[in-house]
């Protein structure tokens, strides 16, 4: 009589672990803007982030700073790499999608690449927050007047 009870015991814990665990499996392969904000903050803990747009994918995210910079972060598993752009370290080109763009980083060659938005207005105005981030100096000094 007992049996039946152990069982049917056995049962629902297996069914409740396989349960937790695709739970937790799925948290660990989605990467989420709030992840994304706190791993940006650990990394530059004097940056204030103004602004987040996510890629079509969520699997990076591209934000714009406080004094006019600009950053990124890609998933790598449950962790984000952060980078804050330097001015004259990024080339961007439209995606052949119209959604997206193609980022070359001058500084960090693995994570160039397409990203792709979920419209042509997101790509668009990341576009402008990375041409934001580009505050050209002239090497030369300028020439006294004569």
């Amino acid at each position: 009589m007992v049996w039946p009870i152990v069982i049917m015991g056995v049962l629902l814990a297996t069914i409740f672990y396989m349960r937790m665990k695709a739970r937790a499996e799925k948290d660990r392969r989605e990467p989420d803007a709030g992840l994304a904000i706190m791993d940006f903050g650990r990394a530059f803990p004097d940056e204030a982030i103004r602004d987040i747009h996510a890629t079509a994918d969520e699997k990076a995210y591209f934000v714009r700073l406080h004094d006019g910079k600009a950053g990124f972060m890609a998933a790598h598993g449950t962790h984000f790499v952060c980078h804050l752009i330097e001015a004259g370290k990024v080339n961007t080109s439209n995606a052949p999608s119209g959604r997206g763009l193609t980022v070359h980083f001058a500084d960090i060659a693995y994570l160039d690449g397409t990203y792709e938005f979920r419209s042509a207005e997101i790509a668009a105005e990341v576009s402008l927050w990375l041409l934001g981030s580009f505050n050209p100096q002239s090497d030369f000094k300028s020439l006294p007047a004569t």
